[in-house]
């Protein structure tokens, strides 16, 4: 077995020796720009993620979504916890609600232009989970049930999944949006939809779960 490494070692070695450095050659190309007229956006991560990467994209939105399922299935049995830890005193309280309006303003600004500048639905859902878990621990916890149920936030969040999953769906198969003019706000195909898609599945995600933890386990 030693023989065998040593001469795949030896046979990695020539072939750096003999061929040539492609990395060397791509080093004119201007992958940047390539990626941003391909995809028409101007935040090429957008542009990877949501198109060369989509495949990707699709399952790591899969397993998000059966991370939530996990964790309602694992905490079913357990009796929901007797205290509830949050904030009690007021300035904690505003300050807690100040942070959340602002991420929730943020959410939404990376979910729109995300596409345009850095951002996306990932980040924004990010953003708007960290709204929902600072209003959670300064908001009674019926109330906050109360919310989720009345908005249809659990079939609002698996709508979304499936959407995302058609739209990508159409997108691999060659059916894009026109790109409209780079750099503007209607731009980029399906991109901006996916996003949008992509950061409400996990703010409502991401709602579930807190809301999961704070009832069976007191907090967050």
């Amino acid at each position: 077995m030693k023989w065998i490494y040593l001469a795949a070692g030896i046979a990695l070695y020539i072939k750096m020796l003999v061929f040539p450095n492609l990395a060397a050659e791509l080093a004119t190309v201007d992958i940047v720009e390539i990626i941003s007229q391909e995809s028409g956006v101007s935040n090429t991560v957008s542009g990877i993620i949501f198109r060369n990467r989509l495949y990707d994209t699709i399952f790591e939105v899969v397993v998000f979504t059966l991370s939530i399922m996990g964790v309602r299935f694992l905490l079913s049995d357990e009796q929901p916890s007797c205290n509830i830890h949050q904030f009690t005193d007021h300035p904690s309280i505003v300050i807690a609600q100040l942070g959340a309006t602002i991420a929730a303003h943020i959410g939404i600004e990376l979910a729109i232009r995300g596409h345009l500048s850095p951002g996306g639905g990932f980040a924004a859902g990010v953003a708007g989970g960290t709204a929902i878990g600072l209003v959670a621990i300064t908001t009674s916890t019926q109330r906050m049930e109360s919310i989720y149920k009345r908005w249809h936030a659990a079939t609002l969040e698996k709508v979304s999944v499936l959407i995302f999953i058609i739209l990508a769906v159409v997108s691999l198969i060659g059916l894009q949006l026109p790109y409209g003019t780079p750099g503007t706000l209607m731009s980029g195909g399906w991109i901006p939809m996916l996003n949008i898609l992509v950061a409400l599945k996990v703010t409502l995600g991401s709602w579930a779960a807190i809301l999961i933890f704070i009832r069976h386990r007191g907090l967050l």
